[in-house]
């Protein structure tokens, strides 16, 4: 099985392990929209909430959007409970991170404020030996430096074979850059996504690795 050829696994959370109802989400935007003066459609929602156009910011940009007004007003509208409460576990994630052997990391964009609650609300905090929230300290996927902080925190380094496993091309970037295998497990119709990402491995649901 692929799942036993790593020393270590890393893990994106927000559309990889879990997701937000979509009212959660559309409630979201309604709210950032009504702060910038701009409304976002269910299509932009979409691709923003997750990164189906790839980086963020350079979407943003294209719609005219400044990401240094964005980000703020996002943040400044989530509620950490809320948001908590609206999230869930894709089941076949349960299934496969729980049962991993070794040394198991998440590396997310979800910050701290928002990732501690969702954590302890699907009571999965204890799969993790370590929990990398990105910042402008550490970096942002697709650079290295959340990857390799989460490697020391687990206590391995490049003689172990690791791999990351998410739901975008930052994340696959992100492992590549720091020297790791990359698997991307894709969520979302590819024809919405509008581009392929390319992976050492390409799945649809965790149950492909356990299988291979």
């Amino acid at each position: 099985m692929v799942s036993d050829a790593y020393d270590f696994w890393l893990f994106d959370l927000d559309g990889t392990l879990i997701d937000a109802e979509w009212a959660y989400t559309r409630r979201t935007f309604d709210r950032v929209g009504e702060r910038l003066g701009r409304p976002f459609s269910d299509r932009e929602a979409e691709i923003l909430w997750h990164g189906l156009g790839g980086a963020r910011d350079a979407q943003l940009r294209e719609w005219g959007v400044d990401p240094a007004e964005f980000w703020p007003a996002f943040h400044a509208v989530e509620d950490p409970l809320a948001r908590a409460e609206a999230t869930y576990l894709h089941p076949d994630a349960e299934a496969f991170v729980a049962g991993l052997d070794g040394p198991v990391g998440l590396v997310t964009h979800c910050q701290q404020f928002l990732a501690d609650p969702v954590l302890a609300h699907l009571d999965i905090r204890d799969w993790f030996d370590a929990v990398v929230c990105c910042t402008d300290d550490t970096g942002w996927k697709p650079d290295p430096g959340p990857v390799t902080h989460a490697m020391v925190e687990l206590g391995v380094d490049d003689a172990d074979r690791g791999v990351l496993v998410g739901d975008g091309a930052s994340d696959v970037g992100a492992a590549w850059n720091a020297g790791l295998d990359g698997i991307h497990i894709e969520r979302h119709d590819p024809e919405r996504r509008g581009q392929c990402v390319l992976a050492d491995y390409r799945i649809r649901s965790f149950e492909e690795l356990s299988s291979a």
